[in-house]
């Protein structure tokens, strides 16, 4: 997900998404420890869009546009 995607979603939807991925980024952890490999760039882009989320999230946060 593009930042400004991110940016045009309120606040209180990205909460419910961030906890939606915490729930999703602890499967794909597990299924890695496991052997199965194939959630590996799926775990990566979790992890891109999580921080992009909590940067936003933060961000308004601070009071600050953008």
């Amino acid at each position: 997900m593009k930042a400004d995607k991110v940016r045009e979603i309120d606040t209180a939807e990205l909460n419910t998404r961030l906890s939606g991925m915490q729930e999703q980024l602890f499967r794909l952890r597990f299924q890695i420890s496991m052997g199965q490999t194939e959630g590996v760039k799926k775990l990566r882009e979790l992890k891109k869009d999580r921080a992009r989320m909590l940067t936003t999230v933060r961000q308004r946060e601070l009071g600050k546009k953008g």
